[in-house]
C-alpha cells in the first residue's frame, strides 16, 4: 500500500519549498534501473557513491544514463548531492557524491524497500577494481 501525501501546513515549508511527495518519489523510485542506482547507493560502503561507482556497478548504463537517473531522483528529493567545492577538489577524482535525502530514506524504511543491511552485504559482495576501492575509501564532502 502506497502512504499518502499529508499536506504540510504553509508555516512548515520555507517560501518556495514543497513538501516532499511521497507518491512521486515512489514513482520515480521505483523505476528498474533508478531502483538499481538506489540500491548501490544505499549499498555504498559509506552511503554516497560518484558516477564513476554508479557506472561500475550498473555496466547496461552509460554514465549519462546514470546522470539523468540522479537527476530525475534529485528532482522529487529522493537523492541530493554532495559536491566538493572547487578549491577542494582533487584532479582525476570525482567532486560529486550522491546519497539519499533522510525524507526518502524514511518513506522506504515505513514502507519495506532498499533495506540498508541487505544491500551492503551484496553491494560488499561485488568484486572491485583497485580504482572503484580506491573511490569508496575517499572522503566525502560535508552538506
Amino acid at each position: 500500500m502506497i502512504p499518502e501525501t499529508e499536506p504540510v501546513p504553509e508555516d512548515e515549508t520555507n517560501e518556495g519549498e514543497t513538501a516532499f511527495d511521497t507518491w512521486r518519489a515512489l514513482q520515480r523510485a521505483t523505476d528498474k534501473k533508478r531502483a538499481d542506482i538506489l540500491t548501490d547507493i544505499v549499498g555504498h560502503p559509506v552511503g554516497a557513491p560518484s558516477v564513476e561507482e554508479l557506472d561500475y556497478m550498473n555496466p547496461p548504463l552509460s554514465d549519462d544514463s546514470i546522470r539523468r537517473h540522479l537527476n530525475t531522483l534529485t528532482d522529487v528529493d529522493v537523492v541530493r548531492v554532495r559536491e566538493f567545492k572547487p578549491g577542494s577538489r582533487i584532479r582525476g577524482y570525482p567532486y560529486q557524491f550522491f546519497e539519499l535525502t533522510p525524507e526518502a530514506r524514511d518513506l522506504f524504511d515505513r514502507n519495506g524497500l532498499f533495506p540498508e543491511d541487505a544491500w551492503k552485504r551484496q553491494y560488499a559482495a561485488v568484486e572491485k577494481t583497485s580504482r572503484i576501492k580506491e573511490l569508496e575509501s575517499m572522503p566525502r564532502p560535508d552538506i
